[in-house]
């Protein structure tokens, strides 16, 4: 079951993750759900041929465990994202395991807006995906 935080429950520093291996069905499934069959998230042969030499997982994808987290632990229940800008900063390939992290960094209690930093680091600790959200807690 999830937890509902409140508004008020919530504090600048409070910090939640999410951690997945990708794995080829996590790629295909979204290929499938979204309609970006790229081949370089599909195709070994045509892959192997581009500076990563292997398949990699959608940007999206890797970045969609950030609104994860923002929807079942921090903020958590009753958030509304406003706003979320990624920089994708390194690739994720089959097998890598990524966790997503979201930090709040200021709380505007007037609107109960929250602006939070988002990241996702690979097993190696190198940070795949940087950005920062703005969501609204109902």
């Amino acid at each position: 079951m999830i937890k509902e935080l409140t508004y008020n429950d919530i504090q600048v520093g409070d910090m939640e993750f999410f951690t997945k291996t990708i794995t080829d069905s996590d790629i295909t499934q979204f290929a499938g759900l979204t309609g970006d069959i790229n081949p370089i998230h599909l195709d070994e042969e045509f892959a192997k041929e581009t500076p990563f030499k292997e398949r990699i997982a959608h940007g999206f994808l890797t970045g969609s465990f950030i609104s994860t987290v923002i929807g079942t632990k921090l903020p958590g229940v009753n958030s509304i994202y406003l706003s979320q800008n990624l920089k994708f900063t390194a690739p994720v390939k089959i097998g890598d395991t990524i966790k997503a992290t979201v930090e709040v960094m200021e709380k505007r209690d007037d609107k109960k807006i929250i602006k939070l930093k988002t990241q996702v680091l690979n097993q190696h600790q190198k940070m795949v995906v940087d950005g920062e959200a703005v969501v609204m807690k109902l």
